[in-house]
């Protein structure tokens, strides 16, 4: 059973996500709060294991509520999924730093939703690699800033390679036909690289990356 709670400070849009997901086999709805600081203390008493966050609420933004779930240690089971009107913005980048593992759009087709749930629920990123690498070519425009991204050294050789292929898209099967090797030593380069920088999940491996210099965003200053 995913259990799931809900924080968005408009009611019908709770009510909406809470029918469907409730219809469902296999989703339960253990909680709601209509801003980030009742969010918090909710995710605090019932653990779920997937808090859907809207991104823009009273008293607290949700960035800042997902910010310190990834924060507290006693949550570290907890997996964050961003909820937005926006699509491609600002705020996701944003979400991704804070320690999100991923975003949603409010429209989003049901179906798209729960297999969303499922997917963040599993420990992955709901981003696929190829998306996450264009939200960030995209919104990050400033140097490298190694000093929010410690961590670099301690990769080794292969490790700083795998970690900027998946920041470029590539699949760990795409990394491994690139770099030669097999698919399950591909991904256990992927996941020492998590494990060394502390990253949540992959999402997060890849904000690394572009955070660090280790790739360079499209548009980012020289």
């Amino acid at each position: 059973m995913i259990r799931v709670v809900l924080i968005d400070d408009q009611a019908l849009m709770r009510a909406g996500f809470r029918a469907l997901l409730e219809a469902e086999d296999g989703i339960e709805v253990v909680g709601e709060a209509a801003d980030g600081e009742r969010g918090i203390a909710l995710v605090r008493e019932c653990r779920p294991d997937v808090a859907l966050i809207d991104v823009q609420m009273p008293v607290m933004t949700g960035i800042e509520a997902t910010r310190r779930i990834a924060a507290d240690p006693h949550l570290s089971g907890v997996r964050v999924v961003i909820l937005t009107n926006y699509g491609l913005d600002e705020y996701v980048f944003d979400a991704l730093r804070a320690g999100a593992s991923g975003f949603l759009l409010k429209d989003t087709e049901p179906a798209d939703l729960l297999h969303g749930i499922e997917i963040v629920a599993r420990g992955e990123s709901l981003l696929s690699p190829s998306v996450t690498s264009r939200l960030i070519g995209e919104f990050v425009s400033r140097p490298p800033d190694r000093a929010t991204a410690p961590g670099l050294e301690n990769l080794t050789r292969r490790e700083r390679e795998v970690t900027a292929l998946a920041a470029r898209g590539l699949t760990n099967e795409e990394i491994a036909e690139h770099m030669v090797i097999s698919p399950f030593t591909a991904k256990t380069h992927v996941s020492r690289a998590m494990t060394k920088l502390g990253a949540r999940d992959r999402a997060q491996l890849v904000v690394f990356a572009y955070e660090s210099g280790l790739v360079a965003a499209r548009n980012a200053t020289p």
